[in-house]
């Protein structure tokens, strides 16, 4: 190659490198929210007794979306789910066993695909599947080709471990009910200190400085148990203002055995431990709450918030007392459902609305694409949500698909099989093990409890037969060969 070809050659090659950076500076940022273990208690879906200002601040600046359920109610299925943008049933990956990429090791993932389209990409603590409390501090089961930059912080709630209450003696704090009060700053906790450095990674990362975009996901660890926290946070929830739920001494009768994933020592807890376990979930959730909100103050004094996507979402739910359940993995409401908040700094969007259409987190990796103006991947599943972002009134979607592998029952043969569930705008039906071991049906708009299974009233019968017609449509979705 001559000088001169050479020399048009590197300038061909810096205008180009020059305009891609640019074209991916004029990009918005996105900011992904990710807790562990959190159900909708929080007062900007309407719980009289939770504090999350800064959560609810994030809900006036965006649309919450009122019915978002969890494709599996369970940390590893759900993360690998909305963060490849496959069903668990794709992914094979539905229980907290095993990595996505040992079974589909070339699938690429949401932050791999902005990570592949310019944007500097970043984690900060849980995204994928962690042993929590026991791998805080590491990698966990992460996958390093979706991140550009990761940090793993460790914090003073891993120095008192040993100092737990736990409700089972010697049973992994992880998985079962565990907490602590410690007189403490939250910013010496491990979630203070991933927000200081999400926090530091928004300053270092402004595009400003660097030309590109930025995709920063920020994994928080509580309220996943243990639940530990500040003693001032323990200070907001009198146990005196906790009125534990108490289920009814029939609850159970009509309820298959598969769909009650009951744990050791839950279901004869007594009124004052119910109301310090209560307490310590409600404290892990405002301590989350507070670090929501820095990384919001940073947004807005780095003069990032009118060109940043941020979006609010747990894995699942989490019950705390429901049909004598306490933590999650099952198929009832309080398991399957999640909140989820999404902001997009766009005047084409509405704020401060409430969207109740059925909601799946699948839907994420579509809808950030999107209106990143990034090309969706082809195996990428769910739909977009800018139709709600954009008139909160819109009809999404018939149904949200969940799935989950029961733990309590087996086959004859002691081989495993699934529950699956659909929940419409109005009713929720369950199949386990394709209704071999039990039905249920519960509508919500005259039972919320979820006390009354209608699967076997003759007067539901036609009802029951368009779900299971609408529950196979969806099995065949999302078992479909990617």
């Amino acid at each position: 190659m001559t000088p001169l070809k050479f020399f048009s050659f590197v300038s061909h090659l810096v205008a180009f490198i020059c305009l891609s950076t640019s074209l991916a500076a004029d990009k918005p940022n996105v900011l992904l929210i990710a807790t562990d273990d959190m159900n909708c208690d929080l007062s900007a879906y309407g719980h009289p007794l939770v504090h999350s200002p800064q959560i609810d601040r994030l809900a006036r600046r965006g649309i919450l979306f009122e019915h978002a359920y969890s494709q599996n109610p369970v940390c590893n299925p759900s993360r690998t789910s909305f963060l490849t943008g496959l069903y668990p049933e794709q992914t094979g990956i539905l229980t907290n066993a095993g990595h996505f990429r040992e079974l589909i090791p070339q699938v690429l993932t949401l932050p791999q695909h902005f990570r592949n389209n310019g944007y500097y990409v970043a984690r900060v603590g849980k995204l994928y599947h962690y042993g929590v409390p026991g791998q805080i501090g590491t990698n966990g089961r992460d996958d390093p080709a979706s991140w550009e930059e990761v940090r793993n912080p460790i914090g003073i709630d891993k120095v008192f471990e040993q100092d737990l209450n736990i409700i089972v003696e010697g049973a992994s704090s992880g998985g079962t009910l565990s907490w602590l009060e410690i007189t403490s700053q939250e910013y010496e906790h491990t979630d203070g200190i991933g927000a200081a450095m999400a926090i530091e990674l928004l300053e270092k990362n402004h595009p400003d400085k660097t030309g590109r975009p930025f995709f920063i996901a920020m994994g928080f660890y509580r309220p996943h148990t243990p639940y530990v926290a500040p003693h001032t946070y323990f200070d907001m929830y009198p146990r005196s203002l906790i009125d534990p739920y108490i289920m009814p001494e029939d609850d159970r009768d009509d309820i298959p055995k598969a769909a009650l994933q009951d744990r050791p020592g839950q279901l004869d807890l007594g009124i004052e431990i119910r109301k310090e376990i209560i307490q310590a979930y409600y404290a892990s959730i405002t301590l989350v709450d507070t670090q929501v909100g820095k990384l919001l103050d940073t947004l807005d004094r780095l003069d990032l918030a009118d060109n940043t996507i941020i979006v609010f979402v747990s894995d699942h739910g989490y019950h705390l007392g429901a049909h004598g359940l306490w933590q999650k993995s099952d198929l009832f409401e309080g398991s399957a459902r999640v909140p989820l908040i999404i902001s997009a700094p766009s005047s084409e969007f509405e704020k401060g609305k409430v969207a109740k259409s059925p909601t799946e987190l699948v839907d994420l990796y579509p809808t950030l694409s999107e209106l990143c103006g990034l090309e969706i991947p082809d195996h990428v599943m769910g739909k977009s949500l800018l139709p709600a972002l954009a008139d909160p009134d819109s009809n999404l979607r018939k149904s949200a698909y969940s799935v989950t592998e029961a733990r309590t029952v087996r086959r004859a043969d002691g081989s495993k099989f699934l529950g699956r569930t659909i929940r419409t705008d109005r009713h929720r039906y369950t199949e386990w093990d394709e209704g071999d071991f039990g039905v249920e049906l519960y509508d919500y708009e005259n039972d919320p409890e979820e006390l009354t299974n209608l699967a076997r009233d003759p007067e539901s019968a036609n009802l029951v037969k368009s779900l299971r017609r609408e529950l196979r449509n969806r099995m065949a979705e999302a078992a479909a060969n990617w």
